[in-house]
């Protein structure tokens, strides 16, 4: 038998052996050998192989990497150098040591600006003073987060004995409670009535008055739970005391105003560089809405440093701990102080699916009951006290809960609940560039919608009273507009708030301006209303009242600030209904509930706000002496009026002229004569 010789080569392939007589070998097997090791090989390397005519191509991808791998194994290994090296350990010391890194850079930086604070301190206290206070605050908040994040057990540990005792003693305690709450209020409104007058009297009667009607129309009357509404009205009253009652936090609240007005204004320069010199002839295209633009992109940037979401959570805790409101209610409610109705319930969107149905209507009555960050700039810029539209929109925000609690009590039980852990939405941007253009991006639809909304409104507007003007000549009543049958339905309601009885039926029209358009053409006509007063003059023409005293101002500017009419209300049913679809039947039909609640909402602000508003804070002489003839309303022991009417007689000893100035009338010099005893030289 003859043997056959087997052999293995380096590529694995088994070679036939065979005995040739000529010991030659034989081609055609040689050839079938290199073929069946070519195709091997390239399985191997995962190349194509393709055969045409008995021709072998190769795919030039294959050769690619073929040839990398070939130039990879021939590259050796290359010696780094010194300074690669160095570079090297100074990186890995920075990862090993990272967190000691972070905080000495940060003790420097904090250290640093301590001894600035210091330094503008030491050399003018009263220049450096809000520098001083925001470090302190700034300070203050930096370690209670630390203690709460730290400590939060043993914080909860510490006080919950006296917890459990006010829950043991609570049933006979809240009567006490009652009890001595309405002493303080009676005995509050007898001493403030003799000194300040009537009026807040009468604007207390309003704040009654629409929570009985919220009571009578509330979804559920048996049900209320009166903790959030009295918690609601003691935080707007206790909110209104500080800011309008005492020197430092009107000071306060009138420093920002300032603040935010000297902000806005750096708008002008995008605007002026856009739109040229004469942007200001365009006022309202060119100056107003650029700062929309401008306020969007700074909100923008603050919600992805991260301050916003820092600060509506601690407003939603305070109201949360107070009012004994849900998370999700309580943070939306304090997001809208600060952005849109739309805007804020994307806060809690994971949320909003398993919120019960009297939450879904405190969401959108938040929304309804106050304005936005980036549209406050625009009615600041009208002329309307920032002051007071600052102050009107944190009041607003524990008054839209307690209106909310009030129309549609809460049945159920809610899911959502502080431990489970709420979380807040972050911002998606990558930067904080990338945030500002997003921010200016994001304003062009609603820069767009404002536009086209006032051009809208007005056309319709003016046809309107024009429709109105003819019908009533067809009564001889030309004078009959939209304006003047919206004066007579609010008027009633404008009286309440305690506007004086004269200019209730202006605010009346500002109420339907804003109800059934919006508000920013309701604005646009109280500032017109504030320059006709700024400028002075006659009162009356033809009859008509040209402007109000600042009092009545003041309650329009609260009453007026916020989004509650017909055009948002299409805007919040399709913005949550997009949110949450789930939720779709139940925002339906809770909607124009909410717009409603809303309205009373901003109502029993101004009715807060007409109760501590004094008369003559703002109001000038001649104004105050004109509206002094009804005793009730300023009595005669006002140390204001004892001024001017010093003032007045001062001048008339000065002057050949009886009426100095012409802003005097008769009725005046009567007033001053009854308060003052003058000699009837004068009188």
């Amino acid at each position: 038998m003859e043997l056959t010789e087997t052999d293995r080569d380096h590529s694995g392939v088994h070679n036939l052996a065979f005995q040739n007589d000529s010991g030659g070998v034989d081609v055609t097997n040689l050839e079938g050998i290199g073929d069946n090791s070519q195709r091997i090989k390239n399985s191997q390397s995962k190349k194509t192989v393709h055969t045409n005519q008995g021709d072998e191509y190769i795919n030039i991808e294959s050769d690619l990497h073929e040839n990398k791998r070939a130039s990879t194994d021939d590259e050796q290994p290359r010696l780094k150098g010194l300074l690669e090296k160095k570079y090297d350990e100074v990186c890995e010391f920075c990862k090993k040591h990272k967190t000691r890194i972070y905080y000495v850079v940060h003790g420097i930086l904090i250290t640093a600006y301590l001894a600035v604070v210091i330094a503008a301190c030491s050399l003018n206290f009263q220049r450096a003073l809000p520098l001083f206070v925001i470090t302190v605050l700034a300070i203050f908040f930096i370690c209670w987060d630390f203690l709460i994040a730290k400590y939060e057990d043993r914080i909860a540990a510490f006080f919950s004995p006296g917890d459990r005792y006010l829950k043991k003693q609570w049933f006979w305690l809240k009567w006490v409670l009652c009890a001595a709450l309405t002493i303080t209020i009676i005995c509050w409104l007898i001493f403030d009535t003799k000194k300040q007058g009537s009026s807040q009297l009468i604007s207390f009667g309003g704040l009654v008055m629409y929570v009985l009607l919220m009571l009578i129309f509330s979804k559920y009357p048996t049900r209320v739970a009166w903790r959030p509404v009295f918690s609601g009205i003691g935080m707007q009253f206790i909110l209104g005391v500080l800011i309008l009652r005492t020197k430092v936090g009107f000071d306060v609240f009138n420093w920002l105003g300032i603040q935010i007005q000297t902000f806005l204004e750096y708008s002008d320069t995008g605007a002026k560089f856009v739109f040229g010199d004469k942007y200001m002839d365009h006022f309202f295209a060119f100056k107003v809405l650029p700062i929309v633009v401008f306020f969007s992109t700074v909100m923008s940037m603050l919600y992805h440093v991260g301050f916003m979401q820092w600060l509506i959570g601690k407003v939603g805790w305070i109201m949360h701990i107070f009012m004994g409101t849900t998370p999700v209610e309580s943070l939306v409610a304090a997001g809208n102080i600060f952005v849109g109705q739309t805007e804020s319930p994307l806060l809690v969107r994971p949320y909003l699916p398993h919120i019960t149905k009297s939450e879904l209507h405190a969401v959108m009555t938040a929304g309804f009951s106050t304005i936005a960050g980036s549209v406050l700039g625009a009615y600041i810029s009208f002329g309307v006290s920032s002051s007071h539209l600052l102050t009107a929109s944190v009041m607003s925000a524990p008054a839209s809960l307690a209106a909310s609690k009030l129309f549609w009590p809460e049945t159920e039980k809610p899911l959502v609940t502080l431990r489970t852990g709420l979380q807040m939405a972050k911002s998606e941007s990558k930067n904080l560039l990338e945030a500002a253009s997003q921010g200016a991006s994001t304003s062009i639809g609603l820069v767009a919608n404002i536009a086209v909304n006032v051009i809208s409104f007005l056309a319709l507007l003016s046809f309107l009273d024009s429709g109105l003007s003819w019908v009533g000549n067809l009564f001889d009543y030309p004078q009959l507009n939209f304006e003047n049958i919206c004066a007579y339905v609010f008027m009633p309601f404008s009286f309440m708030m305690g506007v004086d009885w004269e200019d209730s039926f202006i605010v009346g029209g500002l109420l339907g301006y804003k109800t059934f358009f919006n508000e920013f053409l309701a604005y646009q006509r109280l500032s017109k209303l504030i320059r006709n007063r700024e400028k002075g003059g006659s009162m009356y023409i033809d009859g008509v009242k040209q402007y109000m005293t600042v009092r009545s101002e003041v309650i329009a500017t609260y009453a007026l600030c916020g989004f509650a009419n017909f055009g948002s209300l299409g805007l919040v049913i399709g913005g949550l209904t997009s949110i949450a679809p789930s939720k779709k039947k139940e925002i339906a039909d809770g909607a124009f509930r909410a717009m409603i609640a809303g309205t009373a909402a901003c109502f029993m602000t101004a009715c807060v706000a007409g109760m501590l508003t004094i008369p003559h804070l703002e109001v000038p002489c001649h104004i105050l002496l004109g509206s002094a003839s009804n005793f009730t309303d300023f009595p005669a022991n006002s140390t204001e009026l004892v001024k001017c009417c010093q003032h007045l007689f001062t001048s008339a000893n000065h002057s050949e002229e009886i009426f100095p100035g012409g802003n005097y009338s008769l009725n005046s010099w009567k007033v001053c004569c009854q308060i003052l005893g003058q000699p009837s030289f004068h009188c």
